[in-house]
């Protein structure tokens, strides 16, 4: 081998060898949420959400299945835009949240592309850990107004109450409960 066909096939094999580096993001608590919506008797949907969210994040789009995430919810924030009810929800028979203040998801794998794709974790919710699957969508990412740059997706997951532990009877329509994540970052210096 020639010299200069040594030098060409060793810096092929170092780029190829050298991982691509996800960007480590901090989930903005002010523009991430966790909605809900559950039917109520069958007749309606109840809405709410959760509105204390934090975490972080690492993503790179050129290479998605490196892709990783920690997000933790503050139980106690749950807001249904009704008082009494918070208060009730809050309670042993729901949520429990003397016992269970914070529910956390911590992925194990991402498949799909850097726009979309299924993220594979543990979501701990009431005190049982159960292996989910949530399908996500990238909304967008680039620069913000104050120098930093952002990253937004979006997520939705079906959860079955009682695999939870919370078997109080709502009837049969309400047993599922219907989850939309919204999680935007910004990315650490």
């Amino acid at each position: 081998m020639t010299g200069t066909f040594q030098a060409v096939l060793l810096t092929l094999v170092a780029a190829v060898a050298v991982p691509a580096n996800a960007a480590d993001y901090q989930i903005d608590p002010a523009h991430s949420f966790v909605q809900f919506r559950v039917q109520h008797l069958g007749y309606s949907w109840l809405y709410g959400r959760f509105n204390g969210v934090d975490g972080t994040f690492s993503y790179d789009a050129a290479s998605p299945q490196g892709s990783s995430i920690q997000v933790n919810i503050d139980t106690t924030s749950i807001d249904t835009n009704h008082a009494e009810r918070d208060k009730h929800l809050r309670s042993a028979e729901f949520l429990g949240v003397d016992t269970f203040g914070v529910a956390t998801f911590t992925s194990t794998s991402f498949k799909g592309t850097g726009d979309s794709g299924v993220m594979t974790g543990v979501l701990n919710f009431h005190g049982v850990k159960k292996t989910i699957e949530i399908p996500l969508k990238k909304l967008g990412e680039g620069p913000d107004p104050w120098g930093g740059y952002r990253a937004g997706f979006e997520g939705t997951y079906t959860m079955t109450r009682a695999d939870f532990g919370m078997d109080f009877d709502l009837g049969p329509a309400s047993t599922t409960v219907e989850l939309e994540l919204g999680i935007e970052g910004t990315r650490k210096q």
